[in-house]
């Protein structure tokens, strides 16, 4: 089973649907023991790094993620559900400032694209590293991409990075804990391929 993580933020509906693609039963929920338990969780977001972190930490999302690493167990990050798992955000908002303490699995920072529009919104060709669990088949393809934010540094064991207006990742794999910046679920039928890659690791 694949629990989708619901703490208030993301496509959820389509993230379901998306999955439910690969034969697996889905289920969207905030449900502790739930979550934990499932053979993937599935961490979504859209909107602000501060809001997300905000229904993460309501929902005890970030000790979900934790727990679950801890017990190497898959877990999937998508969008600002990738980005939470570093650091620090430095999207600006009232309740925070300037900068905003996400889960910190991966070291570094979430910061604005150099780029002449935002957001960056729409396909894009992603480059992985070879031998990446995720990519398998679907090497140099195109994602669609929807955010303003992102992080530059190379963290996990596989990276994927594309560009628009500076190279940023695109996805990571890290054992048990992988994540994309775009959106698969929007993406198509390279999308989908990706989720079944991911399906197949469960």
């Amino acid at each position: 089973m694949i629990a989708i993580l619901d703490y208030g933020s993301g496509n959820l509906r389509s993230a379901q649907r998306a999955f439910a693609t690969t034969g697996e039963v889905v289920e969207v929920t905030s449900d502790l023991a739930v979550c934990l338990e499932a053979d993937g969780l599935v961490v979504p977001g859209v909107g602000a790094f501060q809001s997300c972190m905000s229904g993460l930490l309501a929902t005890h999302g970030d000790e979900i993620i934790r727990a679950r690493l801890a017990k190497d167990r898959p877990t999937l990050g998508i969008c600002i559900g990738m980005q939470i798992l570093f650091e620090t955000g430095l999207e600006p908002s009232r309740a925070s400032g300037g900068s905003t303490a996400g889960v910190g699995i991966w070291p570094g920072s979430i910061s604005k694209l150099t780029a002449p529009i935002l957001p960056h919104m729409g396909w894009n060709t992603v480059k992985p590293d070879e031998g990446s669990m995720l990519f398998r088949g679907i090497e140099d393809q195109s994602f669609y991409f929807v955010h303003s934010y992102a992080a530059t540094e190379s963290v996990g064991s596989f990276q994927a990075w594309t560009e628009y207006g500076q190279r940023f990742l695109a996805a990571v794999e890290d054992g048990a804990l992988c994540a994309t910046q775009f959106h698969p679920e929007k993406s198509g039928a390279v999308g989908l391929r990706l989720i079944k890659n991911w399906v197949a690791t469960l």
